[in-house]
């Protein structure tokens, strides 16, 4: 699936994933053109339509207080996350957003898709 937001980016992601508890999953985000600087990819969790939680920014660092079983990985167009040891808690939206703009503006585009 894909969506095409302004600025003719397109960010493209498998559907559901499913894991046992104790396991891992993988989570892909494939953007339509490169993105140049990392510190524009982040990882959000959201819960039952609850606010989204950021879980990574600069597509490889965990925010305060995020277990190091998530771990984000990735550059250019091919990005990643993964949780490893899934605890029933983990059930969630994954969200993947890349930033559209400089860091003193506002806007932005968010594509989220993986339903874990």
């Amino acid at each position: 699936a894909h969506k095409t937001m302004k600025g003719q980016i397109t960010v493209t992601q498998p559907g559901a994933v499913s894991s046992a508890v104790g396991g891992s999953a993988t989570i892909k985000c494939t953007t339509g053109q490169n993105v140049y600087s990392s510190n524009l990819l982040s990882w959000y969790q959201q819960k039952d339509g609850g606010v989204p939680k950021l879980l990574i920014y600069t597509a490889t660092t965990r925010a305060s207080g995020i277990p190091a079983r998530f771990t984000g990985s990735g550059s250019n167009k091919d990005f990643t996350l993964t949780i490893s040891q899934i605890q029933a808690e983990d059930a969630a939206v994954y969200y993947c957003m890349v930033s559209m703009c400089s860091h003193s503006e506002k806007q932005s585009y968010k594509n989220l898709g993986w339903t874990l």
